[in-house]
């Protein structure tokens, strides 16, 4: 008998809570990500969502040598990795400064890169460098709309001027993330980005014609994906769509990705008549979101949670589904980003039997530098 995709044939080696991820499907993504655009060159996946050496690597077999991460931890993993050319996509404030001038020392063969959005910064991370005798790329982080990071467009060009005589640094892009446009209706998505994106192209002509150069361009994240994919000279920064999780999958319709990443997790008391309890709590799943906006179960049938604790998830029966101590489980996290931070090691499956395991190498906030 043919059993589901994710059903785990030997389930019984696998403590719970646990993150089983499935290979084939983390390939199958990878595949559909590199055939949605016109050159794999215009591909900056961000690491954020998986933070693991081996879906890296097979990220770099399939063609894609840009990436762009969040943390120095997955800096230095991609450097372990032998990435060819890492963004991070963050303003290196205080000792990351100090941390990302060791990394550039430590992997030569990996260009790396990273932020800025005002000169007080900007001059502090060329004197780091500069001491150092090296000199790092930098790109202007843009504020279109998010109010979580950057300088407003019509500031970054005299920041970029300001920027000219600092010596440790080079300013050789514009960066633009919109995560905040997520509507579901992708005619408005769309109208919301093209118009959060029109400063940042007349901004980029602008320092052209100041300057003479034209400046990279790195926008949008897994929501704008499938609208900048389309603007030919810039370059894109999915991360989600490696493991896809079901709060995308509610809201970005046009995007084909499956879900590789799954909880795992096992029914370990029946406290009452039609309700169970399961070893995935707030240590195993993201828990940003409302309750009933966490995990849905694939083959848990009408199960509403009603408590979430730590150790625990307390789940309301509602179609009558007799469920025994030990039944295994398997989620959809809403938020698999959050969710794989939580576990030190996933398990890779391949022919519905785990395999082995990998590291959440990046999970860690220091791996050695």
């Amino acid at each position: 008998m043919k059993t589901d995709w994710f059903t785990l044939q030997n389930a019984d080696i696998l403590d719970t809570p646990a993150v089983a991820v499935y290979t084939d499907r983390v390939i199958d993504n990878i595949k559909t990500l590199v055939n949605s655009i016109d050159d794999v060159t215009r591909l900056r996946p961000h690491v954020k969502t998986h933070k693991s050496a081996e879906v890296t690597a097979m990220m770099l077999a399939a063609g894609i040598k840009k990436f762009k991460c969040a943390t120095i931890a997955e800096a230095e993993m991609l450097g372990t990795v032998g990435a060819p050319d890492v963004l991070l996509a963050y303003q290196p404030v205080g000792p990351k400064a100090v941390r990302l001038a060791e990394l550039v020392q430590r992997f030569p063969k990996t260009a790396f890169s990273c932020l800025i959005d005002n000169a007080t910064t900007a001059k502090q991370l060329s004197d780091i460098f500069l001491e150092r005798k090296k000199n790092i790329p930098v790109y202007i982080d843009l504020n279109v709309g998010m109010n979580r990071t950057g300088i407003a467009p019509g500031d970054a060009f005299a920041l970029f001027k300001t920027c000219e005589a600092f010596e440790g640094i080079t300013i050789v892009g514009l960066h633009a993330y919109d995560g905040h446009l997520r509507d579901t209706d992708m005619a408005v998505r769309t109208q919301r980005c093209d118009e959060a994106f029109a400063p940042v192209e007349k901004l980029q002509a602008d320092l052209r014609k100041e300057s003479g150069r034209t400046l990279t361009i790195v926008a949008g994240g897994t929501p704008t994906y499938s609208i900048h994919s389309k603007r030919k000279t810039i370059e894109c920064s999915p991360g989600t769509y490696i493991y896809w999780d079901s709060g995308y999958a509610g809201t970005l319709k046009e995007q084909n990705y499956k879900f590789a990443a799954l909880v795992v997790t096992r029914v370990i008391s029946k406290p009452a008549p039609g309700i169970i309890c399961v070893d995935l709590g707030h240590k195993s799943i993201a828990s940003e979101n409302p309750l009933t906006s966490r995990v849905t179960f694939l083959n848990g049938g009408a199960l509403q949670p009603t408590g979430h604790s730590e150790e625990h998830m307390v789940l309301k029966v509602e179609d009558g589904k007799e469920y025994a101590v030990g039944d295994v489980l398997y989620g959809v996290p809403y938020h698999i980003c959050p969710t794989i931070a939580l576990h030190d090691r996933v398990a890779f499956v391949e022919d519905q039997k785990v395999k082995g395991y990998w590291t959440t190498l990046s999970r860690n906030r220091k791996i050695t530098v």
